[in-house]
This record gives C-alpha cells, structure tokens and sequence, in this order.
C-alpha cells in the first residue's frame, strides 16, 4: 500500500509542475509535455509524455475528462456486431514523443462493445497507442497483410490473434486473462492488447470499460513482454489508470529501452 501511495504522489508532483511551464527548468530536458486537445463528445481528449532530466521518456498517456467520459454515446443494448470507425479520434502528440515507438492514438469508443458475445460486450474504449503515422495506418486494408502474422518470439507468450480489422490492423489477445478463464470467467473491467500489419508488431491497446474507468482511482498492471522487439527504442512495463483534478489519465510507464533483435 505505501509503494501505490508513494507512487500516486510522484504522479500528482508531476502534473503540477506541468501546470505551471515545462520548458522553465532549462537546465534540464524532463517534463511533461502535451499534445493538442481534441473534442470528443461533450468534452476533450489528448495525450501526453514525461521526460526525465536527460530526456529519456518514463511515460506515455492518453488523458479524457470527466465532461467526455459523461457524454460519450449510450450504446443500445444489442450486442456489438465488431469494431465500428464511427466514434474514433485520432490523437497526436508531441513532438518530444519522438522518444518512444508511439507516432500517434486512436481512441475509439464502442458503446456496444463488439464480439466475442459475453464477453468484450460491454461499452468499453479502445486505446491504441500506434508505433505507425496516422496516415500509414489508414492505409491497413490489404487482407494478406492483415493476415501477416509477426514471428512468435516478437509477442508475448499465450497471446492469440483475432480477427484482422481494416485500418487498424490484426488483434492479438492474452489468453490468460480473466475474462477469457474457461473454467472460471470474471467480468471484462480492462485487458491488454497487442496489434500487428504485415508481419509487424504496430500497437499496444489497453481495453478498458466506461465504467472501470469511471470508478477506478488509481490501477496498475503489467504489460506482458515479448521476448524480441523489432525495433530499438523505450517500451513500457506498465499500464496505470489514475484521475487528477477531473481528468482520468490512461498511463504506459516502466519505460525500458530494448535493442532490434
């Protein structure tokens, strides 16, 4: 309990000194910096990046506020039929995420949530955080690249893929998640998804719930790891879920650099 407390304040520090001017310390090239907010329903979207004092990232977000996540459209209770591309957002960030894999996100929102019936059913969000351009990823439409599935050791061990789905890629899921338990499944609240095109790995996509993310203060998990990465570069550890001054902020942190193998 005192290591989530301790690691709660360290949050909350950091995003009031983003309140008041990153750049201030020029000394050092750490903070936190912004990407241009989006309207999403009733309220905003964006993302943001923490850099330590050499510049190294520590984490990446995207950040919804409370005005969004309580006009977001209701879904009509029939059971999602897949992934929809009408209530998505493309994020950008800062030219200082330049430091990570991640080029853009794309939140989406499915108030229907989409199959497998029963289980990933619930109204839930989508949020991939993409290591392609806006533009490339559009272009995810070639069945056979689709279906291009990257080298085993390229992602984490028990994952499955799913069906491909155009302009966002190939879906593959950690089958030892609870949800998924055949002999004992739990109730969806969020999962951790990997996304891959041609061969490549190109997302991680935290799966949430409207309502885990409404209801939850502060979570933490770990994010499966594969064994090899195909590109040199700082990739999180940890997906964390934490709200500050009406803002809930979905957060990949544990940044460890991985060298192309």
């Amino acid at each position: 309990m005192k290591k989530l407390f301790l690691a709660t304040a360290v949050i909350a520090i950091a995003f009031s000194s983003c309140k008041k001017e990153d750049s201030s310390n020029n000394n050092s090239k750490g903070g936190i910096f912004k990407g241009p907010e989006t309207e999403m329903y009733h309220g905003k979207a964006w993302t943001w990046i923490q850099l330590d004092n050499q510049g190294n990232p520590e984490r990446v977000a995207i950040a919804i506020n409370d005005a969004a996540l309580s006009s977001v459209t209701p879904g009509s209770g029939s059971t999602g039929s897949g992934h929809t591309h009408e209530n998505n957002e493309v994020l950008a960030f800062h030219p200082k995420a330049a430091a990570t894999p991640f080029q853009h996100a794309w939140l989406n929102w499915n108030p229907n949530g989409h199959p497998p019936a029963g289980i990933y059913d619930k109204p839930h969000f989508d949020l991939h955080f993409y290591m392609v351009p806006s533009t490339e990823r559009e272009a995810y439409v070639d069945p056979v690249k689709l279906n291009a599935d990257p080298a085993a050791t390229y992602l984490p061990a028990n994952y499955m893929g799913g069906d491909p789905v155009p302009t966002m890629g190939k879906h593959w899921v950690d089958i030892t998640s609870p949800e998924l338990n055949p002999t004992n499944p739990q109730p969806f609240t969020q999962t951790f998804i990997y996304g891959s095109y041609d061969s490549k790995v190109v997302f991680y996509e935290p799966m949430i719930t409207l309502d885990f993310l409404k209801t939850t203060n502060n979570f933490v998990r770990d994010i499966p790891q594969p064994a090899q990465f195909q590109k040199s570069g700082y990739y999180p550890t940890k997906m964390r879920i934490t709200k500050q001054d009406g803002v809930t902020n979905i957060i990949l942190e544990g940044m460890v650099y991985r060298g192309q193998s």
